[in-house]
């Protein structure tokens, strides 16, 4: 049987991959690929539907990013999203220039619920804006189907030729019903059934594993978070003992924690690996010392990892490919293609340019955290690993501003496991995406004891998200707070003044630096 497929243009938008995330989510694959994808192979993929995406460009601009335009005569449904519609409409005779009044955030729009594209959806909706340029005038066989107040064609419709395009982002969560409008696309526009499910993903990323690896040796770099260890198991599954798990222990971890991944990925945990723990701490710290800098502390923290994977691997001996957990909000952050470099990843900007294995493997590149989770209950991995709290690969080294020093990850390892437990205690620790306690290079003065203390402030941070790519500051409550601030300022040495973030990403990252 064939496999429905919708397929994604790539214009360059921050959103390319959460809009293949959505359609996904109406159980239909879909693959995001360059906006100069040829005709050819799109026919050869024979896409039940094609999405075209948003981007930072101007259409009208001399080196702006433009399709083939016989696109448009294949007969396969296309969406246009923010730069895709204004490139639809540019393209096919409407008018694209720039907008009088720039649109950002939450915006009020009016559209056509007679429209298929907008059936089920308010009259008036929610939806997502992020534009400076709009479509004036659209093409003459095209019907406008929504604006805003101050945006004429904020959706519009060819029917016959079955063009449909909006303005706005349906794939973010802003958008209050644009997971309808997406799902009209996929199911009463492009006429999907929506059979996909992510074993189906589990079941080919195993079989294309197990032929790219053939006969070669690989290790895994694991390092017991919720995405080298779905990748680790992965990878397991694929192709067995011909997969070595190297965990670093690079002394940044959370309280506890290198003994608790040993525990479960070791000699006498729940899965039958080859697993080697090297402690480099010291090694680490020294790299680290008089870096304040975040990118720089990224970067180091990424080399540094990859020569202790390097060391490891020759001692295995003849390792072919080095595997990582790497995800997708990991690659967008980090500027990879066109998108804005907001912070490098220890595995995917801070990487060294010379890395001494034959390729490095990245099975869950494409996925979202929920995503990745879902994976790993298809593989059985245990529901307690499954959620277990996202951990970044730099560890405490970008939850410290400033120097990192062994003192100070002390502290905030002693707040952070304060932090989780009262949240977990609290019972409102399910709820929420991410939290964690950081520890910033502000000094305060304080009295403690009818003592003058000058010591520094811990900042908490709890968000709510699913996908990672926006968060809300989670609202935890008064109560739990209190009790938290009382506990880190009572028990930990250092600390004299406690902070609690609300700002939601963005403008702000979840990480601190």
């Amino acid at each position: 049987m064939e496999r429905e497929m919708i397929i994604v243009l790539d214009f360059g938008g921050q959103y390319n991959q959460l809009i293949a995330r959505r359609v996904r989510e109406c159980n239909v694959y879909c693959e995001v690929h360059p906006y100069n994808m040829s005709l050819d192979k799109i026919k050869e993929m024979n896409p039940k539907g094609i999405i075209f995406t948003g981007g930072p460009n101007s259409v009208y601009a001399s080196d702006s990013p433009v399709c083939d335009k016989a696109v448009f005569e294949l007969g396969i449904p296309v969406l246009g999203i923010c730069y895709g519609s204004q490139l639809m409409a540019h393209l096919l005779g409407g008018k694209v220039t720039t907008a009088p009044i720039s649109e950002y955030g939450k915006t009020v729009v009016d559209v056509d619920s007679s429209r298929t594209i907008f059936k089920g959806v308010s009259p008036k909706t929610i939806c997502w804006m992020s534009h400076t340029d709009y479509i004036e005038k659209a093409p003459a066989d095209f019907t406008v189907t929504a604006h805003s107040s101050v945006c004429p064609v904020a959706g519009m419709e060819n029917t016959n030729k079955n063009l449909y395009a909006v303005q706005f982002h349906p794939e973010v969560m802003h958008t209050q019903e644009g997971m309808k409008m997406l799902q009209n696309f996929v199911t009463d526009i492009c006429g999907c059934k929506g059979d996909w499910q992510m074993g189906s993903f589990v079941e080919e990323s195993i079989e294309s594993l197990r032929k790219k690896v053939g006969n070669g040796k690989v290790l895994c770099a694991l390092s017991g978070g919720v995405d080298s260890s779905v990748a680790a198991v992965l990878l397991s599954k694929a192709i067995g003992k011909q997969l070595t798990c190297v965990f670093v222990d690079h002394g940044l971890l959370r309280k506890n924690e290198g003994d608790e991944v040993e525990e479960v990925f070791g000699p006498n945990g729940h899965y039958d690996m080859n697993f080697i723990r090297v402690n480099a701490q010291e090694r680490f710290y020294s790299k680290l010392a008089g870096v304040t800098e975040p990118e720089q502390k990224r970067k180091i923290i990424g080399e540094e990892f990859i020569r202790v994977f390097e060391e490891e691997a020759k001692k295995i001996g003849a390792v072919d490919y080095l595997v990582q957990g790497t995800i997708y909000p990991d690659v967008i952050e980090s500027g990879l293609g066109k998108s804005a470099v907001i912070k490098s990843h220890h595995n995917v900007g801070g990487l060294p340019d010379c890395v001494d294995f034959k390729e490095i493997i990245e099975p869950l590149r494409l996925l979202f955290k929920d995503e990745v989770r879902k994976a790993g209950l298809e593989l059985g991995i245990p529901d307690h690993l499954v959620y277990r709290q996202p951990f970044p690969g730099p560890g405490l080294g970008i939850r410290i501003i400033g120097e990192v020093t062994a003192e100070k990850v002390a502290i905030v390892q002693e707040a952070d496991a304060i932090y989780r437990e009262e949240i977990a205690k609290a019972g409102v620790d399910k709820n929420l995406g991410q939290y964690f306690a950081a520890l910033t290079n502000m000094r305060s003065v304080g009295v403690m004891g009818d003592e003058r203390t000058y010591d520094y402030a811990i900042a908490l941070r709890a968000v709510n998200t699913s996908d990672f790519m926006t968060a809300e500051a989670a609202q935890i409550p008064w109560e739990v707070l209190g009790t938290i601030t009382s506990r880190i300022v009572n028990e930990v040495k250092g600390v004299n003044r406690v902070m609690y973030d609300c700002t939601g990403k963005p403008p702000a990252t979840i990480e601190f630096e």
